[in-house]
């Protein structure tokens, strides 16, 4: 005996796509993106009206000296010191931006368009190291500039990325050369 193969009989052929099912869903996940971006900005003002016992941020002086040393790259953010992935976001700090730095005797003068510029006097300074990431971006190892400095009664990591990474080693060395100076002097 052969087996019988019975075929589906059916007038028509069923809907390829139920559109209304298909809009519902789309729909749902339009509205469940525009939830998780609410929260997500939500989360940063909250962050910002945390960290509003943060001075202002101090501007350059009108007379800084001389260059010693200037940088254009990306300013990647700030983070309380030590601690980077506590990322601080007051008066901007938190704004990933282009960046101009010009180091003087006077101190580190960052320049964003687009952002808030602001100055590191030297007496704030409190070192500098190469490090791999900072909140929000990691690279290789050595990869970021980071400059600790003191604003208020807070320790800040600020990091930086030049265009041309190898400068990052003189930037490092001039500017812990400058705080242990700095130091000495007092």
């Amino acid at each position: 005996m052969t087996p019988v193969i019975l075929l589906a009989e059916a007038e028509r052929s069923a809907e390829v796509t139920d559109w209304p099912a298909r809009i519902g869903w789309l729909v749902g996940l339009v509205l469940f993106i525009a939830l998780v971006y609410w929260l997500m900005r939500e989360g940063w003002k909250w962050r910002g009206t945390l960290q509003s016992d943060l001075p202002e941020l101090p501007g350059a002086p009108e007379e800084t000296g001389p260059a010693r040393l200037s940088m254009s790259g990306r300013y990647h953010g700030s983070t309380t010191a030590g601690q980077w992935l506590d990322r601080i976001v007051a008066h901007g700090l938190g704004t990933r931006s282009r960046a101009e730095l010009t180091l003087t005797d006077a101190g580190l003068e960052v320049e964003r368009p687009g952002a808030t510029d602001f100055f590191i006097p030297t007496a704030a300074l409190r070192g500098a190291r190469l490090d791999k990431g900072i909140a929000g971006k990691v690279l290789t190892e050595g990869g970021l500039l980071v400059v600790t400095w003191a604003h208020g009664d807070r320790l800040i990591d600020s990091g930086f990325r030049s265009d041309h990474a190898a400068e990052h080693t003189e930037w490092v060395d001039t500017l812990n050369q400058m705080i242990n100076d700095t130091e000495g002097a007092r």
